[in-house]
């Protein structure tokens, strides 16, 4: 056995077992073991010392600090049942680790220690004063007293070095790599490995809930679910991923299915420099599927050493059993919703429903349900001219509050509880205490910013409202869902140059989406560069599907009667739209006269200085309750009627003259 005060041996053996300390390697007959993070640590403080009893509270002492939170009794019996599964050993009859009950363990092997080549000598943090030679030690050779001399001027300059270079060089003398603070993460997407397709939905539904769970520490940055989806099945390294999500580290892994069993595994990676941290392995029923999700991210909170709060703890311990039919028609209509498409839309909604007819006590499926309805109903780009804020937003309303009823602490359910207020009722102040409190709960969920910074900039906050949008970009870099909240935000708010940038980002990133090209125009043009906005808002009609013949109508008006004839043309297109069965998903040809609202009529008639048809298309945009009038006080479009007492009545209708 070592001396606990001497120098740390490289090697200790152990029956066919040998650990590199320096290293942090476990080896069998010279082959290297899978065995990293907590489950490494205990087995070092076991080696420390052999034949005692290491008691659970210095575990948790070295695993896990004080100002951390975790299931610590959970977290050292997973640790302790890796390490077993790794050395072959049974806690019934073991022949290396021996549970004492409510003491701790103990190592029983005998151990054999291997010196360094060459031992660091131990630092000296004082230095006595120099002593007189005593007279009996005079004779004393002169070479052995100044080599005494050397060694004890080695000790004071090693000790002066660390203490100047603090960790770093004691990192780099030693052996050991530094620990990086991680104040990023991101979940990728974790693999499928049931052998069917179809199963999919599954792990996505588990990145999600991941991502959701690590979300709830404020102390984290962690990246969106539609930002990692892009890599899912990328071969690149994970280094470069975490330098395009810009995170300190990554969570990978993967998921496996038979009925209602389940594996996950995962691990944690730190990214520059590369340094695997932790990786565990859980097997499970799907009704207990909440439970490995709260100790996946309880194992991650620990291993990164993060501060939480008593508020957060509490909801990284909150789980329940699930019903595993209705939590799979859940993750089925989560899946679907995610797709964009009208299609994916309408069979969404129908799992969502037999998930909360299969387990009523449940609140994701509320939640889930009320999610996806606030996404068709604020006019998500599928939808438009087909649903009806008034006819859908209150069906999110009611799911949302059913989901808040069952369980108060479910972000997604207060931000869309918020857009509601927001759009259909144009309670402001009711608006911005949910969003306030759904961030409070989630401090990285990118909605719930990305729809504040719609309330503020609607309200004229415009600083607050760019401060916001940024933080939903930085969340979800690559979501054109989240770019295109941003790009208007910042242009609602008068910031031209940050939406003409973020503009140019959706370029590069989604070159077939239109909006950005919508946006860029509407900088054009209130800027006054009026024939670079004609370019871009006839490059947004391509984009929309509007066909080759009515796009040259479309120049050809342009040259002959300039930015009016532009936009009498597209007038005549509509209203020619209009006649017929009006499509989503641009199919018509008549590209965005499919996803023009009364609204968006009106500022085409403004425009072209009909404003008694114009005032007639803000009634209907009224009466039909259309989202984008929360924006009338700001919007740059009105500018040229503001005055006029017919828009400042509508104002004061929607509440928005305060």
């Amino acid at each position: 056995m070592a001396p606990e005060n001497g120098p740390q041996p490289k090697i200790i053996r152990f029956a066919t077992f040998e650990v590199d300390m320096q290293a942090r390697e476990l080896r069998k007959n010279g082959l290297r073991l899978r065995l990293h993070g907590q489950p490494f640590e205990v087995l070092a403080m076991l080696l420390e010392r052999p034949d005692e009893v290491v008691g659970r509270e210095q575990i948790r002492e070295r695993l896990w600090p004080t100002d951390t939170f975790v299931d610590f009794d959970n977290g050292v019996n997973a640790a302790i049942n890796r390490l077993r599964e790794a050395l072959g050993d049974s806690a019934h009859n073991p022949r290396f680790i021996e549970t004492l009950p409510r003491r701790g363990y103990r190592f029983l092997a005998s151990v054999e220690s291997s010196a360094p080549v060459a031992q660091a000598l131990p630092v000296a943090t004082a230095v006595p004063e120099a002593l007189p030679v005593p007279a009996k030690e005079a004779g004393e050779p002169f070479s052995k007293r100044r080599s005494l001399g050397w060694i004890l001027a080695a000790v004071l300059l090693l000790g002066l070095l660390v203490a100047a270079g603090g960790g770093d060089f004691s990192h780099r003398l030693f052996g050991r790599q530094p620990r990086i603070p991680i104040q990023s993460i991101a979940v990728l997407p974790l693999v499928n490995l049931s052998n069917d397709a179809n199963q999919d939905y599954f792990a996505d539904g588990m990145t999600e809930a991941l991502t959701t769970d690590l979300g709830k520490i404020s102390a984290l940055r962690v990246i969106s679910r539609t930002s990692v989806m892009q890599y899912k099945g990328t071969k690149k390294p994970l280094p470069e991923i975490a330098r395009e999500l810009q995170v300190d580290a990554l969570v990978e892994g993967t998921v496996s299915r038979s009925g209602n069993h389940m594996r996950i595994t995962a691990n944690l990676v730190q990214a520059s420099p590369e340094r695997h941290l932790w990786a565990e392995s859980y097997e499970s029923e799907v009704g207990d599927i909440l439970t490995v999700q709260t100790q996946v991210a309880q194992s991650v909170a620990g291993e990164i050493r993060v501060k939480l709060t008593p508020a957060e703890q509490k909801l990284l311990s909150n789980a329940r059993p699930v019903n595993p039919e209705a939590h799979d028609n859940y993750l089925k209509g989560r899946y679907l919703c995610n797709k964009d498409t009208r299609e994916g839309f309408d069979k969404a909604i129908k799992y969502l429903e037999l998930a909360i007819e299969e387990a009523p006590s449940d609140p994701l499926g509320y939640a889930g349900l009320a999610n996806c309805y606030a996404h068709a109903g604020w006019g998500g780009d599928i939808f438009a001219g087909d649903l009806s804020v008034i006819e859908i937003m209150p069906k999110a309303r009611d799911a949302a509050q059913k989901a808040l009823q069952l369980d108060e602490n479910l972000a997604e359910a207060h931000t869309t509880l918020a857009s509601v207020e927001l759009i259909l009722n144009w309670n402001w102040e009711g608006a911005e205490r949910e969003f306030k409190h759904a961030i409070e709960l989630n401090p990285s969920y990118s909605p719930a910013y990305a729809w504040y910074a719609h309330y503020l900039v609607a309200m004229g906050r415009f600083d607050e409202s760019a401060a916001a949008a940024k933080r939903s970009l930085d969340l979800d870099p690559f979501s054109e869902t989240t770019m295109d909240f941003g790009e208007w935000a910042f242009y609602l708010g008068r910031h031209y140059d940050l939406a003409m940038e973020q503009s140019r980002k959706s370029f590069e990133l989604a070159p077939e989406f239109p909006w950005p090209h919508y946006i860029l125009g509407l900088i054009y043009e209130w800027t006054g560069q009026h024939r670079e906005a004609i370019e871009e808002y006839t490059k947004m009609q391509e984009l929309f599907g509007l066909s080759q013949n009515r796009l040259t109508e479309l120049r050809m008006a342009y040259r002959q009667s300039g930015e009016k004839g532009y936009w009498r043309k597209t007038l005549e297109f509509c209203q020619e739209a209009s006649k017929g069965q009006r499509k989503f998903a641009s199919s018509s040809g008549f590209g965005w006269c499919d996803y023009m609202r009364y609204q968006d009529v009106a500022a085409v008639q403004v425009r072209l200085g009909q404003f008694d048809a114009a005032f007639q298309s803000l009634e209907k945009a009224y009466t039909k309750h259309e989202a984008e009038l929360i924006y009338l006080k700001i919007q740059p479009e009105w500018d040229g009627v503001r005055p006029d007492p017919r828009f400042q009545s509508l104002l004061r209708r929607i509440g928005l003259n305060r």
